[in-house]
């Protein structure tokens, strides 16, 4: 039987990130929307949590945390309450971090886990989504050739959030040798691996992400995620999606708990509009989209737990909830009215985020 019952533990966490996000993280929210840029010592802030650190083991100098994506599903989506951008900033890390530490081999996992434990924030990140609009992470175009002891790279990514500032970007691309989907390391020096200039997005404008171009880029074969057994893309991607999605129900709670709050503050006729039939069946609408997309994230996540595949789960809450944000915030800019479309109201910018969801793959994990 489903249980979706916090641990004392879970709700500790909870609280705790929630309370950063709506103290710490939602200030900045718009001038890191104006201005391109988040906040170092913001990013720094949130370090200190143990957001990354947490599970890697204390040989190696994390805390020793249990890993459970559950925990991560709360984690994002308490985070992107607070903001998208932001959120996804701060969890890039774990975009490889993550995997090398539940995939990788020995030798990866000291090589790369002592990174993230220090005190200071420590920029990483992977490169999955392609620019074309078929992209599929099952048939990739990127492509992984092998010759002798090394692997050439060749391909296009986008969406690769933190780029420029990585030393070593997770390269996700399909083996030319059988066709399946494998994760490369490779250094941000590496002969043949370019970073463009900065992309221009309509949403998450606070989040830097760059295009990468991979031409005969070569690693050595101690670069391949896993060594010769490689890794588990399938579930990297399920982990992927759990997060996506859950960033996405915080985007939804934010315009629903904005629009409901101003909606029982603004007075037409003399009376608060949330009580006017119209507004309070669109309100009640918006609560149970919500519920729904967590109840779906919460069931992927709850079978990641166990060990068990969740490719489906994890499809159908991102597709999912990708409606349900943008819908919610949509809502929420109708709630407003006039209000809505200004910036003086954050519901403009989260609807702008939530427009990006659905075209989002590899934006942070659990």
């Amino acid at each position: 039987m489903l249980s979706f019952e916090l641990s004392e533990e879970q709700q500790m966490i909870r609280e705790t990130v929630g309370a950063f996000a709506r103290e710490q993280i939602r200030p900045a929210a718009r001038p890191a929307d104006e201005s391109g840029e988040i906040p170092a010592a913001l990013a720094a802030q949130a370090w200190q949590l143990g957001l990354v650190q947490g599970p890697i083991p204390e040989s190696l100098g994390g805390n020793g945390d249990t890993r459970l994506a559950s925990t991560g599903a709360l984690i994002a989506e308490e985070l992107a309450y607070g903001d998208l951008s932001i959120a996804a900033h701060v969890l890039a890390p774990r975009l490889l971090a993550f995997p090398v530490l539940e995939m990788g081999t020995d030798e990866q996992r000291q090589r790369y886990l002592k990174r993230f434990t220090g005190a200071a924030f420590a920029a990483a990140t992977a490169a999955l989504t392609e620019p074309r609009w078929d992209f599929d992470p099952a048939a990739m175009a990127t492509v992984a050739r092998r010759d002798g002891n090394s692997f050439v790279l060749d391909g296009n990514k986008c969406m690769v959030a933190l780029a420029a500032a990585c030393g070593t970007i997770l390269v996700w691309a399909a083996s030319a040798n059988h066709g399946r989907v494998e994760g490369f390391l490779v250094a941000r020096d590496t002969p043949g691996l370019r970073i463009g200039e900065r992309e221009k997005n309509m949403g998450l404008k606070g989040l830097e992400t760059y295009a990468v171009e991979l031409t005969g880029c070569r690693v050595g074969a101690e670069a391949r995620l896993g060594g010769e057994g490689g890794a588990d893309f399938r579930r990297v991607m399920s982990q992927s999606r759990v997060a996506t999605a859950a960033m996405g129900v915080g985007v939804a709670h934010a315009a629903f708990d904005y629009a409901r709050d101003y909606a029982k503050e603004r007075k037409a006729f003399g009376v608060p509009i949330a009580t006017k039939q119209a507004v309070a069946f669109m309100l009640a609408d918006m609560a149970i989209e919500i519920d729904a997309a967590r109840l779906l994230v919460w069931e992927a996540a709850w079978h990641l737990d166990r060990g068990e595949d969740a490719h489906q789960e994890s499809y159908l809450a991102r597709n999912y909830v990708a409606a349900a944000a943008l819908k919610v915030a949509d809502n929420a800019v109708q709630v407003l009215g006039g209000h809505g479309y200004i910036r003086e109201h954050p519901v403009e910018m989260w609807l702008r985020n939530a427009r990006g969801l659905s075209a989002l793959e590899g934006l942070a994990t659990v």
